[in-house]
């Protein structure tokens, strides 16, 4: 067999990294050189999109080092027994690709996974040994993300954490049953047990920066993980509960979620159809209203009847127009952790209310002012010059329950 040229295996292991959301991932088509070829062409994957906590959108580099695999996980396009084109890279590509897309501008960093080869400790030392020589033989320092293999040595994780801005490792199911059940070889209990390591390192790492200030830097952007949505019958109220008992135990930056899709020859114990990509957003949004809104699971539970959040409509106004009577709030009396839970207001909004409300009674032109969607507000709140008359008539119930379009998909978009 003919060897693969780069750009063969930049296609094949762009594609299989597809899969991976831990970096809130797109494909794009932006900036081809004149004829579409060369490796300068971002064309068919490649670069993706993630978001920096100030809402920055970074473009990174995705890929995989290699999608050989001597795991067997059902839900996995790379898995052992699959029949995929299989490449792999050799750590010297990996950095002069990285290289080669920053200093064209196509880049601001790496986010580098990769089937287990040999060991996991073997695969890590890999993934190490690529971010090395990027930041120690060519001083790069844009942004580098590497997905950690839980089984790895604590050694490696600790090396990775020095070289990294972000690290991750996959919990890929939300109940140990069902992994136990599609990944044989993984274990939920020790995945877990990686993050905790990992969790704990980076809480020492701050405490050190905090107190000493040339202490090094260890994953400074934390760390994340993946949940795959529809590959086993865990319902939204059972995702969103794991979800959450991960941040609060490990202190995780993001959760992703990542919708099942079908793969080739396919393990009967894998439902036979996508579930619906609406339903990957609906439950980024939870988690926004988890993370940044002061909600809990359980205030969630009257939108979630039969386990799932609602699809027509956005989960924070289902939750408002299940408890009426909580409304209209009075913007200028009410507390933080209610203004935070009217449909249209975010936090940057709410903190703008609560500072100008120090000086002057608000009316209904002082906060459309500082409202992003003032339209979106008038059914759920009060100011001395407005009150809805009904909380919300059927022309604003249609406008408000509008489904997004297929172009709002994406976590950076949610916005309440």
């Amino acid at each position: 067999m003919a060897a693969l040229s780069l750009r063969q295996k930049l296609e094949i292991l762009a594609d299989a990294a597809k899969y991976d959301a831990s970096c809130a991932s797109s494909g794009t088509q932006r900036r081809h050189s004149a004829d579409g070829r060369g490796l300068g062409s971002t064309e068919g994957m490649g670069i993706c999109h993630s978001y920096a906590p100030d809402g920055r959108c970074i473009s990174l580099l995705k890929i995989l080092l290699t999608n050989y695999c001597q795991f067997d996980c059902a839900f996995c396009i790379n898995r052992k027994s699959s029949s995929v084109r299989r490449a792999r890279f050799t750590v010297d590509e990996v950095v002069r690709l990285t290289l080669g897309f920053y200093r064209r501008n196509y880049i601001e960093g790496l986010f580098l996974s990769s089937g287990i080869i040999r060991s996991p400790d073997y695969t890590m030392e890999q993934l190490i040994l690529v971010a090395k020589a990027l930041r120690e033989e060519h001083h790069f320092r844009g942004y580098i993300h590497l997905k950690t293999i839980p089984d790895a040595s604590g050694d490696l994780i600790h090396q990775a954490g020095l070289y990294a801005d972000r690290l991750s490792i996959n919990i890929e199911l939300p109940r140990a049953e069902a992994l136990a059940a599609l990944a044989p070889e993984k274990d939920a209990r020790r995945i877990e047990g990686s993050m905790g390591e990992l969790g704990a390192r980076i809480a020492e790492a701050k405490e050190a920066r905090r107190r000493f200030v040339h202490a090094p830097r260890f994953a400074p952007a934390g760390q994340s993980t993946q949940m795959i949505v529809g590959a086993d019958p865990s319902d939204d109220r059972t995702i969103l509960a794991s979800a959450q008992r991960l941040y609060r135990r490990h202190a995780l930056r993001r959760v992703y979620y990542s919708a099942f899709s079908p793969i080739p020859d396919p393990s009967p114990n894998l439902p036979s159809r996508a579930p619906p990509l609406v339903r990957e957003h609906r439950l980024y949004q939870a988690d926004w209203m988890l993370r940044f809104y002061g909600f809990e699971t359980h205030d969630l539970e009257s939108v979630m009847p039969a386990g799932h959040l609602p699809l027509a409509i956005d989960p924070k106004l289902a939750w408002a127009l299940a408890n009426r009577h909580l409304f209209p709030v009075d913007v200028n009396r009410a507390d933080k952790a209610m203004l935070l839970r009217v449909p249209g207001l975010g936090p940057k909004v709410v903190g703008r209310i609560l500072a100008a409300r120090r000086h002057q009674s608000l009316r209904w032109a002082d906060v459309a002012r500082l409202a992003a969607s003032p339209r979106k507000l008038r059914p759920w709140i009060s100011t001395p010059d407005w009150r809805p008359t009904a909380l919300l008539d059927r022309e604003g119930l249609e406008a408000l329950a509008t489904p997004p379009r297929q172009g709002d998909l994406f976590p950076a978009a949610s916005t309440f």
